[in-house]
């Protein structure tokens, strides 16, 4: 039994059916649970011996909207939005992913503050730029855009441009925000290589 297998296997055990669904990539496991199963399954853990994922490195939102690079068995199309946690165990030297798909608008998941500390700034980035509401969090605002700031810029459906614009007004002596002035444009990329390039007999 590899050690991905074993750790899946003491998970399964200790989550009770939480586990919805499972895969490997590049030596890495990633399960995914349920909003409402998660804090519990997070305890577990974090607290035991033979887990012992005492550290979260990372926290990140996801837009599964027009998302076509995931293994089918791992994405719901019926669910636009997930919460992905990278997790440490820096006793075992082992590394797991929980992915955690939130419904609703907006969409709603625990907060994992009061297991992960680290989580209050990973989760307050989540917000600001994806809109995932993290219920229970001591602080959720804002953290990269302005307080006025409208609309999340890391959703799929936020236009490239934004929605307003600042500038600084001499005459009321203030930044103020006005609508973009950019014109609306698909952007297409282009690949510009060196003459020669990829050509292996020149």
């Amino acid at each position: 039994m590899s050690t991905n297998e074993a750790i899946l296997a003491r998970i399964q055990r200790l989550a009770e059916g939480a586990v919805q669904n499972s895969s490997e990539s590049r030596g890495e496991l990633t399960i995914e649970v349920n909003p409402e199963d998660f804090l519990d399954l997070a305890v577990k853990l974090r607290d035991d011996l033979t887990l012992r994922f005492e550290q979260l490195i990372d926290l990140c939102g996801v837009d599964y909207q027009t998302y076509e690079n995931e293994p089918p068995e791992m994405v719901r199309p019926d669910r636009r939005f997930a919460v992905v946690y990278h997790l440490l165990s820096v006793t075992h030297n082992h590394r797991l992913r929980v992915r955690v798909y939130v419904d609703g608008e907006p969409p709603i998941t625990p907060s994992a503050v009061e297991i992960w500390n680290v989580a209050n700034w990973y989760e307050r980035e989540a917000f600001d730029l994806f809109g995932i509401v993290f219920e229970g969090h001591p602080d959720l605002r804002r953290i990269l855009t302005d307080y006025g700031f409208i609309g999340h810029p890391f959703r799929k459906d936020f236009p490239l441009t934004g929605y307003v614009e600042m500038r600084y007004d001499p005459d009321k002596g203030r930044v103020v925000y006005q609508p973009v002035t950019i014109e609306p444009r698909t952007l297409v990329p282009r690949l510009i290589r060196e003459e020669g390039f990829g050509d292996r007999n020149t």
